[in-house]
């Protein structure tokens, strides 16, 4: 069966070149209406250029439907008009795409405080302002799909990336309080860790590695997280041809007695705390709460 956007309107944000673009193209061929938002920076958020009018220019050419914006993620302001103007062109807003971001790479030892605050801003605040800007639309509508970009960086680390890592384990939280609060006016909301050669990576990927990461095989994961059949609070990752699922998870732990509950105590019981046998995937804060509960009660 073929997966259809049509009548769908689909707002993707950094979509002036690499994985955005990708995204963009392929909605478009299947039949969504696309926003293409880039300011046209640099990756370290320098500068603005065109490349979002040129990515509109490449849709209509191939008979799609597209309109170009030049906010910024960073401005909840532009992200709101922007919602507004695509609402009244093409009547809606039922799929965003978080993907706009920069890069400021340093050992945080090197790092400036300023680095660090903008890649913040970028990534979890320009996220939030636009899932803000839309997401009263979509509950009204009962119908979204929200994805947001993650990062192996910040679900496991990299070195030189301490903003970007930070930026991006926060953003898989975003998605799991949203999922919640969207679930019973049929908004979905994942996250997705993309491995692709862009601007972004050209610097960091092995040589002869680049070519074979491109952004095109990270499409059919996205797209299928924004779909109509779309899963909800997912850590997918994709890129190259590979993909998998990543989890926060939770070992049954112990509870100690009274007479334990000191430094030395929790360090005898070590051992059985990180013993992974039996780990569950709680779907809420409250579970972790539950799971504890349950296991000073069976203490008596």
């Amino acid at each position: 069966m073929t997966i259809s956007f049509k009548d769908k309107v689909a707002i993707v944000t950094g979509a002036g070149g690499g994985l955005g673009k990708a995204y963009a193209l392929e909605l478009a061929k299947r039949g969504a209406k696309v926003v293409v938002n880039d300011l046209g920076g640099a990756r370290d958020g320098t500068g603005t250029s065109d490349a979002a009018a040129q990515v509109v220019e490449q849709i209509k050419s191939a008979g799609g439907e597209a309109m170009a914006n030049g906010g910024s993620v960073t401005e909840y302001e532009q992200m709101v008009e922007m919602v507004a103007k695509a609402k009244e062109a093409f009547g809606g807003v039922h799929i965003l795409i978080n993907n706009a971001g920069i890069l400021r790479d340093k050992s945080f030892a090197k790092m400036d405080m300023p680095d660090f605050n903008l890649v913040l801003q970028v990534h979890v605040m320009g996220s939030a302002n636009c899932t803000k800007a839309v997401w009263d639309t979509m509950r009204d509508q009962a119908y979204g799909r929200i994805l947001m970009t993650t990062s192996s960086t910040g679900l496991y680390g990299n070195f030189g990336q301490a903003n970007y890592g930070a930026a991006k384990l926060g953003l898989a939280g975003f998605t799991k309080t949203l999922h919640l609060e969207g679930a019973k006016y049929n908004v979905r909301v994942n996250s997705l860790a993309p491995v692709a050669g862009t601007r972004m990576t050209e610097d960091i990927f092995p040589e002869g590695l680049f070519e074979q990461f491109t952004p095109e095989n990270v499409v059919p994961a996205a797209l299928y997280l924004v779909s109509e059949d779309a899963p909800t609070n997912m850590i997918i990752g994709a890129g190259g041809g590979g993909y998998h699922a990543a989890y926060v998870t939770m070992t049954p732990g112990v509870a100690l007695r009274q007479e334990d509950r000191n430094v030395e105590g929790f360090a005898r019981a070590w051992d059985k705390i990180i013993d992974r046998t039996g780990e569950t995937v709680p779907q809420s804060g409250g579970e972790q709460s539950i799971a504890v509960m349950k296991a000073l009660q069976a203490l008596g």
